[in-house]
């Protein structure tokens, strides 16, 4: 080998290690991995989201971010239908199937089934709640306040096909066998599904005020009876 073939053949290699360490020196480069940890942190925000807001329409979330208000009315929510259990006062009720909150729950309702307050009520509320100033048990209310939120009328609330899809006159059909005492008739002016109907205490025929010798359902009360208990 020549000389100068020598030479080129030492450059060549020179150069060959040169690019070998270079490629050796030089950093690696890193994959970005902040888009796939936002995309994971979006996902479980998302799903602990959807978890609380199923959890919101749930009784247990009623009576646990708002303890004490809310723990005479959740055993009324899960008295079992037939049997003897408790009213919102602690009195005993004689069939729990008076009670609207058991009949309901086993229709898989939950409290916001009924229960559609405003933002401004859910505001107050809290408030009440926080600073103390509340009634325990809370005070009960009727169908044309719990309508107030949803913007309809008050039979709309229970006479809807989501709930009982029956008009007026087929809940008079219904009770016609109570003879001159049926409590759907109008006879003394149009009643509320409330007058007598409640959700966490027995319900009451209010057709005993002037009526005692009208039917009373099994675990319902007189008016009489439900008076002596209100106060």
């Amino acid at each position: 080998m020549s000389e100068e073939e020598t030479k080129v053949e030492a450059a060549t290699e020179a150069t060959v290690t040169e690019d070998s360490a270079a490629k050796e020196a030089a950093p690696k480069k890193k994959g970005k991995k902040w888009p796939i940890v936002v995309g994971v942190v979006a996902v479980v925000l998302i799903a602990a989201g959807a978890g609380f807001w199923v959890w919101h329409e749930q009784p247990s979330f009623c009576n646990a971010i708002c303890h004490t208000p809310m723990d005479p009315y959740l055993p009324t929510y899960e008295a079992e239908p037939g049997q003897a259990a408790v009213d919102k006062w602690g009195n005993e009720v004689e069939n729990a199937s008076s009670m609207m909150a058991a009949t309901h729950r086993v229709q898989n309702k939950t409290c916001m089934s009924c229960h559609v307050p405003s933002i401004g009520e859910q505001v107050s509320e809290g408030m009440a709640w926080v600073s103390g100033n509340y009634y325990s048990p809370l005070e009960e209310r009727d169908l044309e306040q719990l309508v107030e939120a949803r913007g309809v009328e008050a039979d709309e609330f229970c006479l809807n096909k989501s709930c009982h899809n029956l008009t007026r006159d087929d809940l008079i059909k219904a009770t016609a066998d109570k003879g001159k005492y049926n409590p759907h008739v109008a006879q003394h002016g149009e009643q509320t599904c409330s007058n007598c109907h409640k959700a966490h205490r027995a319900s009451v025929n209010a057709c005993t005020q002037c009526h005692s010798e009208a039917y009373v359902p099994d675990g319902w009360l007189t008016a009489s009876e439900a008076n002596k208990l209100a106060a």
